[in-house]
Formats: C-alpha cells, sequence, structure tokens
C-alpha cells in the first residue's frame, strides 16, 4: 500500500552491472552489484538532473525503494514532491554499496573496495547511459549518516564528477563519534578472542546483541580509514588503540582523522565553493553526537566564504527521513538552474 495512492507514481528499474575494480576487495564481497533507478511519472529520464542516494550504515541502497510502513520510501517521497511542485522531476538512483562489515562509508579503501571510484566511473557510466539522465553540471549525491558521510566527502574530493550534495546528520569530528565506541569494541575482541571470530559469529547468528552492530560499525570504519595492508589481517582491520589498555595509538589515529571532514574542508574549500549547492543538516540531540562536527564544519565553511545551507532540527538521529522533503527540492533545483 502507498502513502498516497491517488498521486501518480513513478517508475523504478532494477538492473545489476559487474565490476572489475570491486573484485579487489578483501572482504570478499560480490562484485555484481544492483542499482535500482526511479524515473517520475511520465518521463524516460532523458534530460533529468540525476540524484545519487548513499545510505545509512546497516542498509543498502535498493532498501530505499522498499515499501515503509507509516511513510514514504525515497521514490514516493519524489512522487509527492513532484506532484506538489515542490521539486522539478529528477532520476533518482540507488546503488548496492552493502559490504560484509554492514555498511559503507563510499570511499577508496584497501580493505573495503575502491567505491568512491566505482560509484564515480562504472555506476554513473551505467545509470546515465541506459537512461540518458545526469552527466556534468547535473548530478547530486546526497545521503544520512554513513550516506552523509560519503556525500560530504565526495562533495570536497568529487566536486568534478557531483555539483550539488546534501549531508544528513553525517560521520564527523571523529574523536566524538568514533572513539566513545573504542572500548566497547576492545571488549568485543577480548569475548571473542578475535576479530575474525566476532564477525563469523556474527555472521553464523541465528541471533546477535544489539550492541554487536556498534562494535561491527567500528570494525568497518577501522578497515575504511586505515587498513592494514598485511594480507593476512583479517579484512585489514586494525584499531587505532591498544588492545589491553584502550590508549591511543596516534599514529593509527591520525590516518583515521585524515578522513574527517571538519579537518578535510581545510584542503577542499575550493571545490566546495565549486558546487550548485551544499546542503548540511543534523539533528541538535544527536545521540552520535554528530551535531558538534556539523557546528564545526559550518562555522569552517563560514569562514571561508563557502556557499552553503546549514540547518539544526530539534530531533536526534533515527528516523528523519522527512529531512529530505527540504533537501531534495533543493538539490533537484541547483541542478536544474
Amino acid at each position: 500500500m502507498r502513502a498516497q495512492p491517488d498521486i501518480p507514481s513513478g517508475e523504478i528499474h532494477r538492473f545489476t552491472i559487474s565490476s572489475d575494480m570491486l573484485k579487489t576487495n578483501r572482504l570478499g564481497d560480490p562484485y555484481v552489484r544492483e542499482i535500482a533507478v526511479y524515473i517520475p511519472h511520465g518521463e524516460t529520464g532523458d534530460g533529468l538532473p540525476l540524484l545519487v542516494d548513499l545510505v545509512g550504515f546497516t542498509s543498502g541502497g535498493p532498501a530505499h525503494t522498499n515499501w515503509k510502513n507509516f511513510g514514504e520510501n525515497v521514490p514516493e517521497r519524489a512522487d509527492r514532491l513532484i506532484h506538489e511542485g515542490k521539486m522539478p522531476p529528477v532520476a533518482i538512483a540507488f546503488p548496492d554499496c552493502f559490504t560484509r562489515l554492514g555498511g559503507n562509508q563510499y570511499i577508496d579503501s584497501l580493505a573495503m573496495g575502491p567505491w568512491a571510484t566505482w560509484l564515480t566511473t562504472e555506476m554513473l557510466a551505467a545509470v546515465e547511459g541506459r537512461f540518458k539522465c545526469g552527466g556534468p553540471g547535473r548530478r547530486g549525491v546526497f545521503g544520512k549518516s554513513s550516506g552523509g558521510y560519503g556525500s560530504m566527502v565526495h562533495a570536497m574530493l568529487h566536486a568534478d564528477t557531483w555539483s550539488a550534495a546534501a549531508c544528513h546528520s553525517g560521520d564527523m569530528a571523529f574523536e566524538l563519534c568514533y572513539l566513545p565506541e573504542m572500548p566497547s569494541a576492545v571488549r568485543a575482541i577480548a569475548r571473542k578472542g578475535s576479530i575474525e571470530t566476532f564477525v563469523t559469529d556474527f555472521e553464523t547468528g541465528p541471533k546477535y546483541p544489539g550492541g554487536a552492530f556498534h562494535d561491527l560499525m567500528t570494525f568497518a570504519m577501522a578497515a575504511t580509514y586505515d587498513p592494514d595492508p598485511d594480507p593476512d589481517t583479517f579484512c585489514g582491520i586494525r584499531l587505532p588503540v591498544d588492545l589491553e589498555t584502550c590508549e591511543i595509538n596516534d599514529e593509527r589515529w591520525s590516518a583515521w582523522l585524515a578522513w574527517d571532514p571538519v579537518l578535510m574542508a581545510d584542503k577542499h574549500t575550493q571545490a566546495l565553493k565549486s558546487l550548485k549547492g551544499l546542503w548540511i543538516d543534523c539533528g541538535s540531540v544527536d545521540q552520535y553526537n554528530l551535531v558538534y562536527g556539523a557546528r564545526r564544519l559550518h562555522k569552517k565553511l563560514q569562514g571561508e566564504g563557502v556557499d552553503h545551507v546549514y540547518e539544526e532540527f530539534d530531533d536526534n538521529h533515527s528516523s528523519v527521513d522527512y529531512r529530505m522533503d527540504d533537501s531534495l527540492p533543493f538539490l533537484a533545483k541547483a541542478l536544474t538552474t
């Protein structure tokens, strides 16, 4: 049942692509990936701007096209916004970037795989080739949480590909959002005996404690930001802390910090200035402390004269898809003017 069955609905197209570059990942993840593409009612895709949805940790892109109880999935939200005249028609792509470690930060990693390169080359070529949408100056990227992080970093590192970006509650200020999780991860390793046993037991199931998701996320971040080049290290995972005392290893932690958007912005303000639109928001009571990183980034961008929209809203990190009611029209309009 659609949330609003009385308005015209777009069409979801699903296809898969095989990628040689994704074969290099050390997680053993599939290199054949599904991409779902939303095309608005009455459109073929030809000439439309293209938005790409980067989903949060524990999800895969096509999941955002699934039926949603008491709400809208992203295509239904787009249907409504377009029907109400709040947003011009756009194509939206939902690539599957899920990994063995539960998610993706959408950057190139020796362990996780070259996800940024895949998104900006093979994935885009497959979507734009089929639907004649997007193209230079008419591509935008958006996401929440890990997807917000990916959108923000892509805006900095790949402004030659993306012309607009929206970051909802994105990971930043790593000492506030990641370091607090380290003691739990260290305890999880101690209980299981190794990271490999933790991950394989998690996969085996049939059930896992809720807190295990946070530990898995910490291991995924380690494989993303500072993978061990030693091929014998399981999934390239090494933590930036001592496994007995939880003391920070400065060298390892510095490698993580090199990927913190708050710090990355110092070197990439010109790229951000080149965008047609940049949206950043976060809940004022975000339970992962992400609002403080968002405020830091906002102040830094203000100081450098980077044009952007910054909003805080009275909510936490969970169930905030309604924020797309503002960001999606913002991106669509930026890419059509």
